[in-house]
Order: structure tokens, then sequence, then C-alpha cells
């Protein structure tokens, strides 16, 4: 099991979901599309999909650190971080296309790789957290599943696996120090705790999460 989630299989198989409904997501875009704003103030498409794309390979560097014990960080410091996703822009469309396709190809085979005593080995995550390689999946299925629906080109809540936003919606009400949730469809619920546009009606506004 990963620490609050699921079965790693389970969680694995979200992640590449989510890849897969970025990957659709991006597929049609020309390149005035992918200029155009994402759902995410200040944020164009070209920019989520750097985020995206880099956040892959980030994650591939904790999988080298659970693999071989060397510290890798998942950045070099947050300029480099802030510069991955500054370099969209910059990128065509199918640049990006293949810089997101390739890059979580590489992440599922780096993970692939990780025999059963190398999942459990611990890395440091971007915020600072202590956690065992099992965790990175599931960190890999926010990112992917919850930008799948930024990017605004038909895929929504509605569209993601049940198992996953359930687990996401008990994890973000955690941290948000929420005792109780409005009535609703799962994915509307969802929606809301992570400061995305829902269907709730009388729902307090949240921030954005993720």
């Amino acid at each position: 099991m990963t620490a609050a989630t699921g079965t790693l299989a389970e969680v694995r198989a979200w992640a590449r979901t989510g890849t897969r409904l970025v990957l659709e997501a991006v597929a049609g875009l020309d390149e005035t599309g992918f200029s155009a704003d994402s759902a995410l103030p200040g944020w164009t498409r070209k920019h989520l999909a750097a985020h995206v794309a880099a956040n892959a390979d980030a994650l591939g560097n904790l999988v080298h650190w659970a693999a071989t014990g060397v510290e890798t960080p998942m950045y070099a410091s947050p300029e480099e971080r802030a510069a991955g996703i500054a370099k969209g822009p910059a990128l065509s469309a199918d640049e990006l296309r293949d810089w997101l396709a390739a890059s979580a190809r590489t992440l599922d085979e780096a993970l692939d790789a990780l025999t059963e005593e190398q999942w459990d080995h611990e890395v440091v995550t971007v915020q600072g957290r202590t956690v065992p390689a099992t965790e990175l999946p599931w960190m890999r299925s926010r990112e992917t599943c919850v930008h799948a629906v930024d990017f605004g080109t038909g895929v929504s809540f509605a569209g993601l696996p049940e198992g996953f936003l359930s687990v996401l919606a008990e994890e973000i009400r955690a941290k948000r120090g929420l005792t109780g949730l409005p009535d609703g469809p799962l994915p509307e619920v969802t929606a809301w705790l992570a400061g995305r546009p829902h269907s709730l009606a009388d729902a307090p506004g949240l921030g954005p999460w993720l």
C-alpha cells in the first residue's frame, strides 16, 4: 500500500490515466490554442504543459535517488523549477507534446525498474517532506489528473477515476482542515476542494490547490 492512497498498482494506473488525459487534452491544439490561457490564472496552456512535463523529469530525479541512494533533488533550486515552466511559451506545440510524452514515458520506465526494496527507500520532495518512493506515483497522479482538467479542452473531474477522486478529496479536506463537506457528486466536491470550477450551490470559495 502507498500512504493513505491505495495499492501501488492502483495508483500507478491513475498516473497513467492522467498522462493519457493530458496527452489527449493537448493532442488537437495548434499554436494559437496552445498559447491560449489555461484554467490557472496567469498560465497559458504552454506554461501548464511545460510544468507537467518538467514535473515528470523532476520526479524522475527522485526515482534515481531511490534506485541508487545518490541524493538527487527534484529541482536544483526554486529558480530551476520556475525556469522549466517559463520556457513553455518558447517551445512549439509539437515540441511540448513531444516533451510531455517522452518525460512521462521515461518516468514510467524508471518506476518499472525499481525493485521491491528500492520502493521503500526514502526521498525528499520539493516541499521538504521525507517520503518512501511508493508515494511518487501518487504525486504524479495528482499532477496529471488535476492538470488535465486545467488545460480546459474538455477533460472534467467527472472523467477522472472514482478511486482517485475519493483519495484526493480526503487528502485536500485534511490539508485544508475542513471538518465537513457539502453535499454533491464526488467529482464536483473534489473540484470545489481543489479550488476549481464546480456546480455546487452555496459552497464557500476556496483558493486554488496544486
